[in-house]
């Protein structure tokens, strides 16, 4: 295992168990008060020394019991903050030899900057650097304008520096992503209210259109059975009504679905609905259009259900489209259908890196949806992703029995 996959592991193992991080933390603040009682920052013109001088029996347990308090310094930040600053002043008031239990009081103070406002900060901060320090200059074993006194001031001040500036960036990051979360709930709540006002909106104009016309074919085609035998020329006027009815049906319904169009799109076609035997016309309009299409299959061109024979068209369609409109001039597609077991796999690829400059506007931004809703309808399964290195890959797995579809997405 490398240092930095083990690094990151302790990393989430201390996220995640922060009572062991802060002993840890408490062991190694201990370790450094101790070795700092030995050190005497003025033992030679040299330098320091190490070992010229030792803490007390009493500067040892202080040390313990501040490191012990660190503990708990999530906990009870505050309470922590008083016992270990308490603990210090008693080793600047009454001990002639060091105990420098200020190393904890800088962790302590840290942590209730890291976990409070900045006003608390300002305040406990400077009260506890103001009487540190006073109490260092006024009472300590060195004079008062020793760099052990200042760098009393200066350490804890830098903790409640730190600890502030350590919330604000916690803060933010949690800000950035409340933002981002509450935009894509509101996006997809969005889309879902857009979809549902618009197959409502369908339904509802399909029945106006159909239920009339429906009707007048009913009785005039009822008309026409009952006088067939006995009255042909009744019959045959009946049957005109029945086909006028049923153009006029037609008429409405082709207007109708012409609103749900956008400009530029090509009016409903005649002939019966679309499926993969028609699909090179569809991959050479594509590829008229400037769009190079590569096509490989391994259905043998076997005849599939009428519903999944029309979705598997239309996604190609509509992830050819996508890739038209948004991977840029130079996209290369690759379309392949693959019978698998009982379902079929359609696939289209794309190598296409989206234009410079401002992105356009969106053109109803439904379609991947729509292609998901259409899978979903058949109990299939539906994969979009960006692929490693540029481009897009759209994926359906279709079932041609009801259930297998996503067995078959499971197992993967």
């Amino acid at each position: 295992m490398t240092r930095p996959h083990l690094a990151a592991r302790l990393c989430e193992r201390f996220r995640d168990h922060p009572l062991a991080f802060d002993t840890v933390l408490a062991f190694g603040v201990l370790v450094a008060m101790i070795a700092a009682s030995f050190t005497d920052p003025h033992g030679s013109v040299t330098g320091p020394t190490f070992g010229d001088r030792a803490p007390t029996l009493t500067g040892v347990g202080m040390m313990l019991v501040a490191a012990l308090a660190l503990v708990f310094r999530r906990r009870r930040p505050f309470v922590v903050l008083a016992l270990t600053s308490g603990l210090a002043l008693v080793e600047l008031l009454g001990e002639t030899r060091p105990a420098p239990v200020t190393i904890g009081v800088v962790v302590a103070l840290y942590t209730v900057a890291s976990q409070t406002d900045r006003p608390t900060t300002w305040r406990v901060g400077l009260a506890t650097m103001t009487a540190l320090a006073f109490a260092a200059m006024a009472f300590g074993p060195t004079p008062w304008y020793a760099q052990e006194n200042l760098g009393v001031f200066a350490w804890t001040g830098m903790a409640a520096a730190a600890g502030d500036a350590v919330r604000s960036r916690r803060a933010f990051v949690d800000a950035i992503r409340e933002r981002a979360e509450r935009a894509e709930r509101t996006r997809e709540e969005e889309a879902r209210r857009r979809v549902a006002e618009e197959r409502l909106r369908i339904a509802r104009d399909l029945h106006d259109v159909v239920a009339h016309h429906i009707a007048l074919v009913n009785v005039q085609a009822g008309v026409a059975s009952h006088v067939m035998d006995r009255r042909p020329d009744q019959a045959k006027e009946a049957l005109a009504h029945v086909r006028e009815a049923s153009r006029s049906a037609l008429d409405e319904l082709r207007a109708t679905v012409g609103l749900l169009r956008q400009s530029g799109d090509p009016e409903a076609p005649t002939e019966p609905a679309p499926g993969l035997a028609v699909l090179d016309g569809l991959l050479d309009s594509f590829r008229k259009a400037g769009l190079p299409v590569s096509l490989a299959r391994t259905d043998g061109a076997r005849p599939l259900p009428a519903a999944v024979d029309l979705a598997a068209y239309r996604i190609v369609q509509e992830a050819l489209t996508n890739v038209r409109k948004h991977a840029g001039p130079d996209a290369r597609a690759e379309v392949s259908v693959v019978l698998v077991g009982r379902t079929v796999e359609v696939t289209v690829l794309d190598d296409g890196v989206p234009p410079t400059g401002p992105a356009p506007e969106p053109s109803g931004g439904h379609g991947l949806l729509g292609m998901r809703e259409r899978v979903t309808a058949l109990g299939g399964v539906l994969t979009t992703a960006p692929r490693y290195g540029g481009g897009f890959r759209v994926q359906a797995i279709l079932p041609l029995t009801p259930g297998t579809a996503r067995e078959a997405g499971e197992d993967r």
